[in-house]
């Protein structure tokens, strides 16, 4: 029965892929909960859909789905969270510039908390790629107050049922320690590794990093006001 699903959002990485799923094998063998892996191809062009398929067949701990077009990086995330069954899921972007291994990190404290989140520790990317971050953190930290220094690190953990709950919208994946303090959630970062991207090209650009995530903070604030949190005491 495995424990943990690890989702990888795949948007033209054929040449990322095989060294996914080699990483990924040999997290599996050292994981501490047993893991599967679930693709999420966000409506590729190249030969990613082909890849992951072969991959698949020939490794029965992994699966995937496929959009009929493009969405983008919360929509493939969504899909994620909604077809999980384990008790606990992961995502990790296709790139690798985050490694498998320290999943297991993040794992040490998941029992106390719904999120634990990495934070990339000495950073790979360009100049202008980490000063866009370093602001768009600075940016979301003031209209969230969630304390997260790194949320676009795509090395996250969360307890499946917190993740299931959050109402997701395009751009949210920036905001998931967000969601989840909203549902009075405990939330943690953990420094992990940072390596530069080796093969592919990065998806997104300054306006994704910085202008984008701007907007999204006004669209959070609204959710934040409408968001509707209840427990049950009890019933009969």
């Amino acid at each position: 029965m495995y424990e943990f699903t690890i989702i990888v959002p795949v948007y033209n990485e054929e040449e990322n892929l095989e060294r996914v799923e080699k990483e990924l094998l040999a997290y599996t063998g050292i994981a501490t909960k047993k893991t599967a892996i679930l693709f999420v191809n966000d409506g590729s062009k190249d030969k990613s859909q082909e890849l992951i398929e072969t991959i698949c067949g020939r490794n029965t701990n992994f699966q995937f789905i496929t959009f009929k077009e493009n969405r983008g990086l919360s929509a493939a995330i969504k899909a994620g969270f909604d077809h999980v069954e384990t008790p606990l899921l992961g995502y990790i972007d296709s790139d690798l510039q985050t490694a498998p291994e320290d999943f297991n990190l993040l794992l040490e404290h998941i029992d106390a908390y719904e999120l634990v989140t990495g934070v990339r520790a000495n950073r790979k990317d360009s100049f202008v790629k980490n000063m866009s971050s370093k602001i768009a953190n600075g940016i979301r930290r003031a209209f969230t107050h969630d304390g997260m220094d790194d949320t676009g690190c795509p090395l996250k953990v969360i307890k499946t049922d917190a993740a299931k709950k959050i109402p997701m919208f395009k751009g949210l994946h920036r905001f998931l320690p967000a969601m989840i303090l909203l549902q009075n959630g405990k939330v943690l970062q953990v420094p992990v590794q940072h390596f530069p991207r080796i093969a592919g090209t990065a998806k997104f650009g300054l306006w994704n990093r910085l202008l984008g995530p701007l907007m999204d903070c006004f669209a959070y604030l609204w959710m934040k006001k409408k968001y509707i949190n209840y427990e049950i005491k009890n019933k009969g």
